[in-house]
């Protein structure tokens, strides 16, 4: 398994032959904009709704004839837009011939932020578990703490991206109580220092996770991890 970071929280995995993008931010990331031209990838992962999340997934899916995987009402959006789809809802999952993909619960909105202004409800907000080649990934998604990522990582995990940025999401102290839950072999931050509101330091927390006997990967934006 490879996973190749953008920043934020989009990252591309590429596993058992398999290659997908989460929360497709390329084209407008602070953290360093990428054309998703470039970003062959045979599956887009969509957290949620807001636009951090779901920039780039339709020129993805019209460029590489990618499927678009998002929770049932964003899924059915993105279908009324011409994408190829894979809807899910959390606790469901799909069993593909590489791999699986399982969707998790996450405590989040969802909403698409329309260019009149209006913010459309999509449903739920997500994460996402992936199964594939002997090797396990949890996407958390945008997430508060919740204490059913226990059995999140019940039968072990190789990667966990974890939000720390708080305010919308998980800050670094709770993101240490994930760990504690979800035991990965490695865990990498995501969702911080985009823009002021969700300012953290990735360095500290690797500190303190570390002291707690976690291991956490820092990744800067365009940088890969071989798992």
């Amino acid at each position: 398994m490879r996973l190749t970071y953008f920043g934020h929280s989009c990252c591309l995995v590429e596993v058992a032959g398999a290659r997908l993008v989460f929360d497709p931010y390329l084209s407008e990331n602070p953290h360093g904009r990428v054309a998703p031209a470039a970003v062959p990838c045979d599956y887009v992962l969509c957290s949620h709704a807001h636009e951090d999340h779901t920039c780039d997934a339709l020129d993805l899916a019209r460029l590489h004839g990618a499927t678009i995987v998002a929770p049932y009402e964003l899924a059915e959006y993105f279908a009324g837009q011409g994408a190829r789809t894979l809807d899910l809802m959390p606790g469901g999952g799909v069993d593909l011939p590489w791999g699986r993909i399982q969707m998790t619960p996450a405590i989040h909105s969802s909403a698409l932020e329309l260019p009149n202004g209006e913010n459309r409800a999509m449903g739920v907000a997500s994460g996402y578990l992936i199964r594939a080649g002997g090797r396990s990934l949890y996407h958390a998604g945008d997430t508060a703490l919740f204490s059913d990522m226990g059995l999140i990582g019940r039968g072990g995990l190789d990667v966990a991206l974890l939000p720390i940025g708080d305010r919308y999401t998980m800050g670094p102290a709770d993101a240490l109580t994930a760990l504690d839950f979800l035991r990965p072999k490695v865990a990498v931050p995501i969702h911080y220092n985009t823009h002021d509101k969700i300012l953290a330091d990735p360095h500290a927390f690797a500190a303190r996770a570390a002291t707690a006997g976690h291991a956490v990967r820092v990744m800067a934006a365009g940088t890969r991890l071989d798992v």
